[in-house]
């Protein structure tokens, strides 16, 4: 965790340009009591799934995502790395086991409460998921919006998150004419406005470029230096031996973990 008050000024890798720092990006815990920073974001403890009656698609999983921490996880095609991810952004009720996302054990709180725990967490698709119909600023805006929040509370915020992953004069445009990659920043973009303390991606690079795909893991390591925890699902093993970092990997069901 990197405290914003040190950072003077924020170089990307990908674009040459300077901006000020984002207190956006930096998770400073809730409390002044030390033994809250140890705890983990979320907590996986003998966890199992499976779909109806078939068999399990997951099962024993135990591990943490700690606090400012990053990780890939990895896998065969079809391993269930979206299905985990859904388990880790609280979409997915696991079938057996323990799940406590920000110390709540996620099976038994009332599901009205899941929406705040959600907005904690900050998901980029595979797909984009970006609204046609909707300019750059409009798509990063939109969970915002759908909140009832004033656009005088949150646009400066939008430009500058915008301005952080290189899209500065891009703004105002369509889905339409941005490239994959530029797709792509617009949903990492929308990912974070709600300022989460973890960042889940699905395959990020997975339709983008090698050049890019640098950018995008550029982008990545310098939210995850700002503090946020970052969990990137992929099979890209060139991306992932650019970075020593902890590897999570799902095969038939089962998690490794090699830190």
């Amino acid at each position: 965790m990197v405290n914003a008050s040190k950072i003077s000024a924020i170089r990307l890798p990908f674009c040459g340009h300077v901006y000020r720092p984002l207190t956006i990006f930096v998770y400073e815990p809730q409390t002044s009591d030390t033994s809250d920073w140890a705890q983990p974001l979320i907590h996986f403890e003998n966890v199992g799934l499976r779909y109806g009656m078939g068999p399990e698609i997951l099962r024993d999983l135990t591990f943490d995502i700690p606090k400012s921490s990053f990780q890939f996880l990895t896998g065969p095609s079809g391993a269930g790395k979206t299905t985990l991810l859904r388990l880790l952004f609280m979409s997915l009720q696991p079938t057996r086991g323990i799940i406590q996302s920000f110390g709540r054990d996620i099976t038994r709180i009332p599901r009205s409460e899941l929406p705040m725990l959600r907005r904690r967490v900050g998901i980029v698709f595979q797909d984009f998921r970006l609204l046609d119909h909707l300019t750059t600023y409009e798509n990063v805006a939109l969970p915002l919006r759908v909140r009832g929040k004033e656009e005088g509370s949150y646009r400066r915020d939008v430009i500058e998150l915008l301005k952080w992953v290189g899209l500065g004069e891009r703004i105002n445009v369509l889905p339409a004419v941005l490239s994959g990659g530029e797709k792509q920043r617009v949903a990492i973009a929308r990912a974070l406005i709600d300022r989460p303390e973890i960042l889940l991606a699905d395959e990020p690079t997975g339709n983008v470029d090698p050049p890019m795909a640098r950018r995008l893991l550029s982008l990545f390591l310098e939210l995850n230096r700002l503090g946020t925890a970052v969990v990137i699902a992929t099979h890209d093993l060139a991306l992932m031996d650019q970075v020593d970092a902890r590897r999570m990997i799902l095969t038939d069901g089962r998690l490794d973990i090699y830190e």
